[in-house]
């Protein structure tokens, strides 16, 4: 059947032999010689208690002792993390889950507690070991780094010096919010993470966060990969006096009036780039794509439609004055009068399908597209985040909890990253968030034999798909 080296592994076999063995026999009884008043005896003395969902701890508690984070010694971190994974959602619901299928039992005092110590017991350790993985995933180098924010909201209406009402991504500006920002390597695989105030403007967070991870595990001046939202003046002049190599998303049409002239006079198709010089140091890239285009042109008449019907119903009124998504194409005109500039929205058109890129780096223009666009990677962590993880909305209100609650996602986060790596590398079939649901039901009953009084632990038998999920796990950790 296979061999193992552990007594779970070892289990795991000695159950599907014993099945096998029932199969060749036409017994599918657990018991192949017995009583039935006897068998019938057992069975009456067990008890819900003795059976444990054993599925998260078997496959998401493997990853999360590969990775290292065992060398955190404290079940409770363990339990929130792994919970996380499989059922995420407020920790008074965790509590439930972990004493309803795990006989866990935990009061919310004690996670609360654990909460306002978290953050300034453990950051720094669980973040070197994902950083201490990811440099061993990506083969021991660690030459290219990839900066994005986002904002988180609260079930909250009150703010305080963390929690601030400011601009949100996701249009929830009456929300008090905080920013996380991430920073990562190739493929999304996780170094560090920050938490800033509301209102902070994101792109004064850029070299701060850049340089304390390069100190703290001696980066040698990594490439810098960020989009639009962090490309200032400041931020340009930082990054090059400070000796880094940058490739930030640029916002040509805010470009001077030159660079725009040689931008749309040139003739573009598809897959075409060009370069342009700004400044000593700089150069934008620039390049057309078909699908852009198309995918431009849609989002432009879906904004001016969802305009003309706002403006129809009289819902527009000065406030909406401003230069925010497609508010950009409205004007005033007279003293109230608002109507729609189709001169503005017909100008945009020219600009369909462009994107540039500003650099120091002496890359090929190819090689400055293909590493900027692993950008998704990091726009997808955030994705996981919010909703494999369900990092928000969050329900804390004090700092520390807020900051404990995030670290608990950050090494989630680097669980769920290695297991899709390992998912792909073995080309299954199964997703993560599959995996994640074939946890929910892996059982295991905990038993004390009847003759012999010992206790022993059974693992129930798994459908194909536990069974296939299991095996791999059993392969790589």
């Amino acid at each position: 059947m296979g061999s193992g080296t552990t007594n779970e592994e070892i289990e795991f076999l000695y159950q599907r032999a014993r099945q096998e063995l029932e199969k060749i026999e036409g017994n599918r009884t657990l018991f192949i010689n017995h009583d039935d008043t006897k068998l019938r005896s057992f069975l009456s003395d067990l008890n819900n208690d003795q059976i444990q969902v054993i599925g998260p701890e078997l496959i998401f508690g493997k990853i999360f002792d590969a990775i290292g984070f065992n060398e955190i010694e404290n079940d409770l971190f363990r339990h929130l993390v792994i919970t996380r994974l499989f059922h995420p959602g407020s920790k008074l619901k965790a509590i439930d889950y972990l004493s309803r299928f795990l006989n866990v039992n935990l009061q919310v005092d004690e996670i609360y507690r654990f909460l306002d110590k978290l953050n300034d017991q453990l950051k720094d350790q669980v973040e070197r070991i994902a950083f201490e993985h990811t440099k061993r995933v990506l083969g021991g180098t660690i030459s290219i780094v990839f900066y994005d924010m986002t904002t988180l909201h609260f079930e909250a209406s009150d703010e305080d010096d963390l929690r601030r009402t400011g601009f949100s991504k996701v249009g929830r500006h009456r929300d008090p919010q905080i920013y996380l920002g991430l920073l990562v390597g190739m493929d999304g695989f996780s170094i560090g993470y920050d938490v800033f105030e509301g209102n902070i403007f994101e792109g004064h967070t850029l070299l701060p966060i850049i340089r304390k991870y390069e100190e703290k595990y001696h980066l040698n001046k990594p490439v810098v990969i960020a989009d639009s939202g962090l490309l200032s003046r400041d931020n340009i002049t930082m990054l090059d006096s400070s000796g880094y190599k940058y490739i930030i998303g640029a916002r040509i049409k805010n470009e001077s009036k030159p660079i725009k002239e040689k931008i749309l006079s040139e003739e573009w198709i598809d897959g075409h780039s060009i370069n342009i010089k700004r400044g000593k140091r700089q150069r934008i890239i620039v390049s057309y794509s078909d699908r852009r285009a198309t995918k431009d042109m849609h989002n432009r008449q879906r904004g001016l439609t969802r305009l003309e019907k706002s403006l129809k119903r009289g819902r527009l009124t000065k406030a909406n004055i401003n230069n925010r998504g497609y508010n950009k194409y409205l004007k005033l005109t007279g003293d109230v009068q608002i109507e729609i500039d189709y001169d503005k929205y017909n100008a945009d058109q020219l600009w369909d399908g462009l994107k540039g890129y500003i650099t120091n780096t002496s890359l090929r223009a190819k090689e400055i597209i293909d590493n900027y666009n692993n950008l998704w990677h990091i726009e997808r962590a955030f994705r996981i985040s919010k909703t494999d993880l369900k990092i928000r909305p969050i329900y804390h209100r004090l700092r520390h909890r807020i900051e404990g609650h995030i670290c608990i996602s950050f090494t989630a986060y680097a669980i769920y990253k290695e297991l899709e790596r390992t998912l792909k590398t073995e080309k299954s079939y199964l997703s993560v968030k599959r995996a994640a649901e074939l946890t929910h039901n892996m059982y295991q009953l905990n038993v004390r034999l009847p003759q012999s009084k010992h206790q022993e632990s059974f693992l129930f038998r798994m459908s194909r798909g536990q069974s296939d999920l299991y095996q791999i796990i059993l392969k790589y950790y």
